[in-house]
């Protein structure tokens, strides 16, 4: 054998190795980006769960105070998983006089004041229906006329005043047989 194939034949040269570096360097950037956008993706899931519980959170105790809320918006801060938050609640009257809805949008408190991570909307209001269901008499609503709107809603038939309610067994005494 020549000198200049047995030099050949001994290894890579160092042009081959450094673009197998270059490739494998590529490589690995890429998979450092994919764990780089996994691990961001983690975070931005978790504030803005923690978020979603705050403003339900929120919604939840203005539901059980004893009056409705005040229309208008209103802001606070909390501390909530060892993080400061900012809740913006906007309350409005809806169509209904004893329905009011609220927005609430919550963010951490460093971040801007336009750019919530969630809104969410609730509403309070008082029931308009007697416990257990039934008619509701909508005032003006067909014009028929009924007990809400003093005409009366009496057809000239017996009155009813003492009929069971629908579904009920009009005489209890036989379920003793």
């Amino acid at each position: 054998m020549t000198r200049g194939a047995e030099r050949a034949s001994r290894g890579f040269t160092l042009i081959e190795v450094l673009a197998a570096l270059v490739i494998v360097a590529l490589g690995m950037l890429g998979v450092i980006e994919a764990v780089t956008q996994t691990a961001r993706n983690g975070t931005y899931l978790r504030e803005k769960t923690l978020a979603h519980w705050i403003a339900m959170n929120v919604i939840t105790e203005r539901r059980l105070l004893g009056s409705p809320p005040d229309t208008g918006e209103t802001s606070d801060e909390i501390e909530y998983a060892g993080q400061r938050w900012r809740y913006t609640v906007r309350v409005t009257q809806t169509q209904v006089e004893s329905l009011r809805r609220m927005d609430v949008s919550v963010r951490p408190a460093d971040a801007a004041e336009g750019n919530p991570l969630v809104t969410v909307a609730g509403f309070y209001g008082t029931a308009i229906g007697a416990v257990g269901g039934g008619t509701l008499a909508w005032s003006g609503a067909d014009g028929a006329g009924g007990p809400a709107d003093g005409k009366g809603g009496d057809d000239g038939g017996d009155d009813d005043s003492t009929a069971p309610p629908p579904g009920a067994d009009p005489d209890p005494a036989d379920d003793d047989e």
